[in-house]
């Protein structure tokens, strides 16, 4: 049998192909370094959802006391009778 003689276009396609297998293993590597960073930074991960967190507020020393009992939204009818009671 003859040997198989390769063609210069499957040469330059294989090259091309090796370059981005190392671009894309790079990219890989990329990402995977950012989050192992960020995981060993210890910092609490929490999503940014547009609420406040009680872990990012500063601590009060003197908290105001919590009310004896439901309070009612302002505008219904219990919301008259608490606001007079004390």
């Amino acid at each position: 049998m003859l040997p198989r003689v390769e063609h210069e276009l499957h040469k330059r396609r294989r090259s091309r192909n090796i370059g981005l297998l190392v671009v894309l293993l790079a990219f890989a590597a990329l990402v995977f370094g950012l989050s192992i960073a960020k995981i060993t930074n210890g910092d609490m991960m929490e999503g940014f959802d547009h609420q406040p967190r009680a872990s990012v507020l500063p601590h009060d020393p003197n908290p105001p006391a919590k009310p004896a009992g439901p309070v009612a939204a302002p505008g219904t009818p219990g919301a008259a009778v608490s606001q007079e009671s004390p």
